[in-house]
């Protein structure tokens, strides 16, 4: 028997938990630590979900106590279990492991895929905030269309009860209610309810797989977080960033994404230079040479250009996007550059609580708000960094409808994106050449 901890930021860690853990009892887990998101420490992971041999719900701690329970809980093997850091970052955990005399794990597909009765479409990043998402919705609303019965299945984001956001079904806005989502939650989910779409989530992929293959003939595997898929693909399509062209490589699990890549789509080319996107290239050129290539664009707008034009704005960007992912502007800032906005207000001046200390730890934000509502404390601290900043209308770029969450004074515009394929495979032939 091996004692165990598992390094997360709940997302793969419970997945992991549910899958190589589950099969391999003599790996023995003895606490979770945390990192990335907010407020996770005040829970555990239920003894429900943890299965035979744990008569206990288990700790979560903060990351930084990881040397300090390597020690006290006598830990034989630590497994890494989150996304989107640079290589260099995850090294110095692995040497914080090691130093304290424990082995460092990262498991891999092999070890923690599920596999499926009908198709997958696995869709990837590079990076957080690539433009993933809005291509898994294109591809879903054409499949739709076409009669196609597509279900689709998000990279976990269980802020809540973990152990009652088991199997989580989103397939209309009152279903964000009953399962009690954040903000963060919302900004993945709304979009595709707002297209008639149905998406899962939650903490047991074996149980959400199950459920989906019951109402679907394909299924879509939107991978946050630049994670790799939780489902074993047919079809493995990757997003790069034309913005963060060197990152393809420089990224955890983002290099293995693109490594694995069967189409490589390099995103935002519109926006870019040339030589980022020859950088692209050149990395698919040595290190996938295999994998089809298609160029794409993300199409900003919005509804009210009229509202924006020389407007006193404030821009609020999707959470993720400009904070682990490390943006320092989204697509909020491009339509206000669009639609000429009069001038973009700077919030970080009138940042409070907890959102002032999201600017403490993202240096690289500039005169953009990210949208963070982990809590009903923060959602009331990001309403009041709003209210307390003067602008005329608030320019919202998450995908999350700001304004009536927030119960905003000032009007709100909505900023859209939406994935348009500029040239290169023809992604649609490829996907419906996966179904009978």
């Amino acid at each position: 028997m091996f004692n165990c901890i598992i390094m997360g930021a709940a997302g793969r860690d419970f997945h992991d938990f549910r899958t190589f853990f589950l099969d391999h009892p003599e790996f023995r887990v003895v606490a979770l630590t945390a990192t990335q998101i907010p407020f996770i420490t005040e829970r555990s992971f239920p003894r429900a979900l943890a299965g035979e041999g744990y008569d206990r719900d288990l700790p979560l701690y903060d990351e930084s106590e990881l040397a300090r329970l390597i020690a006290e809980l006598e830990v034989d093997f630590v497994f890494f279990a989150y996304s989107d850091l640079p290589h260099r970052e995850v090294m110095h955990r692995a040497a914080i492991v090691q130093a304290a005399g424990a082995s460092f794990v990262l498991l891999g597909p092999h070890q923690t895929q599920l596999p499926a009765r009908c198709p997958v479409v696995a869709i990837t990043a590079t990076r957080t905030g690539a433009g993933k998402s809005p291509l898994t919705q294109w591809r879903a609303r054409s499949l739709t269309d076409a009669g196609i019965r597509v279900a689709i299945l998000r990279h976990p984001m269980p802020y809540g009860n973990l152990g009652a956001q088991a199997v989580q079904r989103f397939a209309t806005p009152e279903d964000f209610e009953r399962h009690d989502c954040t903000i963060e939650e919302r900004e993945e989910y709304e979009p595709y309810v707002r297209q008639g779409l149905v998406i899962y989530a939650g903490v047991d992929y074996r149980a959400i797989l199950g459920e989906a293959q019951r109402e679907a003939d394909i299924i879509l595997w939107d991978g946050g977080n630049n994670d790799f898929a939780f489902i074993r693909p047919d079809l493995d399509i990757v997003v790069c960033d034309a913005l963060r062209a060197g990152h393809g490589l420089d990224y955890y699990p983002g290099e293995t994404n693109f490594r694995a890549a069967d189409i490589l789509v390099i995103n935002k080319v519109a926006q870019a230079r040339l030589e980022d996107i020859d950088t692209i290239l050149a990395l698919k050129a040595k290190f996938n040479p295999q994998a089809a290539l298609a160029q794409s664009d993300l199409e900003v707008t919005v509804a009210a250009p009229a509202r924006v034009r020389e407007a006193r704005v404030l821009i609020v960007e999707d959470g993720p996007t400009v904070t682990h992912g490390g943006m320092p502007w989204g697509a909020g800032w491009v339509a206000a550059r669009k639609y000429g906005a009069g001038e973009i207000v700077d919030p970080r001046p009138h940042a409070r609580g907890s959102i002032a200390a999201t600017y403490a730890a993202n240096p690289h934000l500039q005169q953009v708000l990210p949208a963070m509502g982990y809590s009903k404390a923060q959602r009331a601290e990001l309403k009041a960094t709003i209210e307390a900043s003067g602008a005329e209308l608030v320019l919202n770029a998450s995908p999350a409808d700001i304004g009536r969450l927030l119960d905003l004074a000032l009007p709100v515009v909505p900023v859209r994106y939406r994935f348009a394929v500029r040239e290169g495979v023809d992604i649609v032939a490829r996907v419906r050449g996966l179904l009978p």
